[in-house]
């Protein structure tokens, strides 16, 4: 039986940890050839190393979402190393602490924005612009489940998110007829280091979260690399513009 994403050639930004480098391994693990991209090329060599470690193929080139040629870098290495690209996951993203959004300081919305959705445009664009002239290309992006709903603590983040589920839908409906398909996935609390931050370091916070979500517990990055694999995949042929909650129940 085949795997999943045998022969395709993924590039997936944010691998360098959580949910990021877990996609990547599973990737991987269903036949892809990964192109791991984010700051951190120490954790980016880790995540190819681990690749490595379970039979697959891995490549990574240190990359900075919000510089447009940074990212346009990735790309063209995808290229170079593999001779294509296929799918991406635009994962790369930043939560900032819990804050009233009276005192949200105007540079750490800056930065969230740049980082969230910038990132995610500048992605797009490259990755489009490539995919068109290869015929096809499947696209997933990080939203999060308050990319569906307000956040009192998290406004630049929430923002954020709801920002990137309307690139997805108005990109998703434009290259649609041109073979390219564009989803996002709205992941509910993962546990991952973000989630740290969700929890503001109180380990009180994070039951208090458990207790909400109807499932009882945290989602884990595989299962959310699982999901990310099969909208890359084939499979999911007739799945574009849609926004899919992994969530636990939480916006049930």
């Amino acid at each position: 039986m085949q795997s999943l994403l045998e022969d395709k050639v993924v590039l997936i930004t944010g691998a360098s940890s959580g949910i990021g480098r877990q996609t990547a391994i599973i990737a991987a693990s269903q036949g892809a050839k990964v192109v791991a991209a984010a700051r951190r090329e120490a954790d980016l060599a880790e995540t190819v190393r681990l690749i490595e470690k379970i039979g697959g193929t891995g490549t990574y080139i240190p990359t900075d979402v919000t510089d447009g040629g940074q990212v346009e870098g990735a790309i063209q290495h995808a290229i170079a190393t593999y001779g294509t690209l296929n799918a991406a996951f635009n994962n790369a993203g930043i939560l900032e602490r819990e804050v009233d959004f009276l005192d949200l300081e105007n540079d750490v919305f800056d930065q969230v924005m740049n980082i969230n959705v910038r990132g995610v445009y500048l992605s797009m664009k490259a990755e489009i612009s490539y995919m068109l002239d290869n015929g096809a290309g499947a696209i997933v992006n990080d939203s999060s489940y308050n990319g569906k709903q307000g956040h009192a603590r998290h406004p630049a983040y929430t923002a954020s998110k709801h920002a990137v589920l309307g690139l997805t839908r108005s990109v998703a409906k434009n290259y649609a007829r041109s073979g390219i398909r564009v989803n996002a996935v709205c992941p509910g609390p993962v546990d991952t280091d973000m989630a740290r931050v969700l929890e503001n370091d109180d380990e009180k916070n994070r039951t208090r979260l458990e207790r909400w979500i109807p499932t009882g517990r945290y989602g884990q990055p595989e299962e959310i690399g699982n999901l990310v694999a099969y909208l890359m995949s084939d499979s999911s042929s007739f799945i574009t513009g849609q926004a899919i909650s992994i969530d636990g129940g939480a916006t049930a």
